[in-house]
């Protein structure tokens, strides 16, 4: 049977999100790692001093469940927290973090090769300016 909403463009995009997810935590489930954990890393690594409640802000994550997803990183040893003034502590990575994210970025750039694989090479240059168009 013919999925009879496949034409509604944010339940097709909402799939497309679900599919790929879905494919990309079972490549990180090796590492231990979630789909969010693995984003957590990629941007600690990429910014430099980054709280908890900023990353929280950047990733859409709700301060509830940053709680324990930091926890969860840093009882692997993967991150820790480091003073940036009297009020403020940075997420920082530790070197067993640094390594993870290593193989994270190997996973990851895989994936995303074979995801615009299976997009039609004329469609490829346009796919990530129109998914950024539909997010503030």
């Amino acid at each position: 049977m013919t999925d009879p909403l496949a034409h509604q463009p944010g339940y097709a995009l909402r799939r497309a999100a679900n599919a790929m997810m879905g494919e990309l935590a079972t490549r990180l489930a090796p590492l231990s790692l979630r789909v969010s954990e693995a984003s957590i890393l990629t941007l600690v690594e990429q910014c430099k001093d980054v709280s908890s409640s900023e990353i929280g802000r950047m990733l859409d994550i709700k301060r509830a469940n940053m709680a324990p997803l930091l926890a969860r990183l840093e009882v692997a040893g993967l991150i820790r927290r480091q003073p940036i003034d009297r009020k403020s502590q940075a997420i920082v990575l530790t070197p067993a973090g640094e390594d993870r994210l290593a193989a994270v970025q190997r996973v990851i750039n895989q994936f995303e090769r074979e995801l615009l694989a299976r997009v039609p090479e004329a469609h490829r240059e346009h796919l990530l300016p129109a998914l950024n168009a539909l997010w503030p």
